[in-house]
């Protein structure tokens, strides 16, 4: 059996900081997609609320990325920790470009997947409608926002995004909505990626409860045989300690009607 890795012991340093830092984590994330959302969906807003929500999205994402940073040094194996966190890595360095600014959405799911382990098996079915309609959201911010400045594009409002996101990620693709962008085209392979991954999630999740149901079912089965059998075994008992009560003693000769005459008692 394999030995247990250091970091993933619970009472690592790193796991310490993990649990502490899910639920702030957490909120720097809702704090994130509404300043992200907020120009999106109110291009016309006052230039002040516009450079406020700007400068959210950076403080943010400089604040994971001093989370990372931290995490990287409570990790006993730093490649280990490397290797298992290069999206981290990925959204922390790459949305510094403007043409993949879209990644920084990916924040949102890396965030949530970090309090994954601590989902049960009965609230998973939860987590993963939440995670799809926040998926679905942001697709629709980001397929909006990498259109709307596009003269050929066919997705100009968020009503229209919505409905391209959710025929993409349901894998229906109507093709009455497009994207014409390249960062438009990147969100929706990741979209077509994720509902078939979603498709493939739901099927083996019923076909798990399927199983375990049967398996519950012949185990029931199972231990009603084994019982009918010791209640079989039981009656059968009883039937021979009946039979020997009712058998003639040999000790008293029969009497002309065919029943026992009484004789002096026997001996004992």
């Amino acid at each position: 059996m394999t030995a247990a890795h250091p970091d993933d012991d619970p009472g690592s340093g790193l796991s310490r900081w993990e649990r502490r830092t899910g639920g702030p984590a957490t909120a720097l994330a809702v704090l994130f997609l509404v300043s992200y959302a907020i120009p999106i969906l109110g291009p016309g807003l006052p230039a002040p609320l516009l450079t406020a929500c700007d400068i959210a999205d950076i403080t943010i994402w400089a604040l994971l990325g001093a989370d990372y940073l931290y995490r990287f040094t409570l990790a006993a194996d730093r490649l280990r920790f490397v290797r298992r966190h290069l999206l981290d890595l990925c959204v922390l360095v790459l949305p510094m470009l403007r043409s993949v600014r879209v990644l920084r959405l990916v924040m949102l799911v890396t965030v949530a997947h970090r309090r994954v382990h601590a989902v049960t098996r009965v609230r998973l079915g939860v987590y993963v409608a939440a995670a799809t309609a926040l998926l679905v959201f942001v697709a629709s911010l980001a397929t909006l926002d990498a259109e709307r400045s596009n003269p050929d594009a066919n997705i100009t409002g968020f009503a229209d995004a919505l409905w391209w996101s959710f025929t993409t990620i349901t894998t229906v693709g109507y093709g009455d909505q497009y994207p014409t962008t390249n960062t438009g085209r990147f969100v929706a392979v990741a979209l077509m990626f994720c509902g078939i991954s979603l498709l493939g999630f739901i099927t083996a999740s019923l076909a798990s409860w399927f199983v375990e149901r049967f398996n519950a079912v012949e185990q029931g089965s199972e231990e009603a045989r084994d019982d009918l059998a010791q209640l079989l075994a039981e009656v059968r008992e009883l039937r021979a300690e009946v039979a020997q009560l009712r058998a003639p003693d040999p000790g008293v000769p029969p009497a002309a009607d065919g029943t026992d005459v009484p004789g002096p008692p026997r001996a004992r």
